[in-house]
């Protein structure tokens, strides 16, 4: 039996993770600070701060203690943050960077040693294409729009997180473990409400993403149909930014 563990499991993308990942056939240990509204098949909620070095350790243990070794991990977990470079103020730039880049970190560290000694695991981090293109919005045309676009402490945070992935992918291999990320574009959840309708129209297919679009490619990232991929990090952007 596949135990996977989703952190951010009451936002949007991780929801639709976790349902996905549930009726796959994977137990699903949904990992936030608060419990969602709903849980799928083959779910079980734990609370958990998972910038927390000692509470994402405890929880790991009582995961494995209800579910088994954990097979899979999918960091989720993230707080938007908007406005300019030249603005960010140390408190927001240490906020965005505590969850995003620090609560994606423990869980790789934590988890990946025991899927390191067990010689088995898969792990998908959620980037950004916001940590590849410099953001998307064009403050040179309408300043307006930095100000609801992601900014660049989530871009900073995001970028970390696609450099952490690669050095990941590095290191756990020789135990045949896989580390991937994705990075999305726009995505409609309650996280981008104020995305401007001006950026929107610059996406080539036209519209926002979706959750379970973004879900079905960790799904087939944790899968053996990617077994020869590891350190990539995969544009789901609708060919807004192409690497």
């Amino acid at each position: 039996m596949n135990v996977a563990v989703v952190t951010g499991a009451g936002g949007a993308i991780g929801s639709a993770v976790c349902k996905l990942l549930g009726s796959e056939g994977y137990r699903v240990a949904a990992l936030d600070l608060a419990e969602p509204q709903v849980l799928g098949p083959n779910m079980r909620f734990y609370s958990c701060d998972v910038a927390s070095r000692i509470a994402v350790r405890d929880v790991v243990e009582q995961i494995e203690d209800d579910m088994g070794p954990i097979t899979a991990l999918v960091n989720v977990a993230g707080v938007l943050s908007t406005g300019s470079a030249l603005e960010l103020k140390v408190s927001e730039f240490e906020r965005v960077m505590r969850v995003n880049v620090q609560g994606t970190l423990i869980p790789c560290q934590l988890i990946g040693q025991l899927m390191a000694e067990r010689k088995r695991g898969s792990i998908v981090n959620i980037g950004s294409v916001v940590g590849k293109n410099g953001g998307n919005a064009r403050p040179w045309l309408d300043a307006n729009e930095q100000a609801r676009a992601g900014g660049v402490a989530y871009g900073m945070s995001k970028s970390a997180v696609h450099t952490m992935t690669l050095f990941l992918a590095k290191e756990l291999a020789s135990a045949g473990v896989r580390v991937n990320a994705v990075a999305p574009g726009p995505i409609a959840t309650e996280m981008t409400t104020s995305f401007p309708d001006n950026l929107r129209a610059l996406i080539p297919l036209g519209r926002m993403g979706r959750a379970e679009e973004v879900a079905s490619a960790v799904s087939f990232m944790l899968s053996d149909k990617a077994g020869f991929i590891s350190g990539e990090i995969l544009d789901i952007n609708g060919a807004l930014w192409c690497d």
